[in-house]
């Protein structure tokens, strides 16, 4: 198949993903749900690598919320070590090389993480929604509308 230089520079800027579940009926993953076009706009190669991690995070958070019932929210666990969870109540980055994430333990207290793009590890986990919390809160879909007005 011959490609158009113009077709060869626009699949140079498309990210590549993909990935395989043992289950045929696994629910819907972010690798291969479509880039918002907010987030494909802008050529990969433009972006720094933390506004990259930070795109690619918002989708992961918002494809896993959008499988959650009204009785959980999306929180963060920490790998290596005993720090528990964090409730994602905000993620930022910092160019070139840091996200932050933004949330409350499991007794309320604030915290704050801040990576390096390197060292980035994330686990998304499912826990109940706070009792006092009427409706769960999605950050998720928050993060994406962000993207989009920007």
């Amino acid at each position: 198949m011959i490609h158009t230089s113009a077709e060869v520079h626009e699949a140079s800027a498309l990210p590549c993903a993909r990935v395989v579940h043992t289950a045929p009926d696994a629910p819907k993953t972010a690798e291969l749900e479509p880039l918002p076009q907010s987030v494909a706009a802008q050529p990969i190669e433009e972006k720094s690598p933390a506004q990259w991690a930070y795109e690619r995070l918002i989708l992961y958070i918002k494809n896993f919320e959008a499988q959650l019932d009204n009785e959980h929210e999306v929180a963060m666990g920490f790998t290596g070590g005993d720090a528990g969870v964090l409730r994602i109540e905000g993620i930022g980055y910092f160019d070139p090389d840091i996200v932050t994430f933004y949330g409350r333990d499991d007794d309320g207290g604030r915290n704050q993480l801040i990576q390096h793009v390197s060292q980035l590890n994330v686990m998304l986990r499912a826990l109940p929604k706070a009792p006092e919390v009427e409706e769960p809160r999605r950050i998720g879909f928050r993060l994406a509308a962000d993207l989009d007005r920007n």
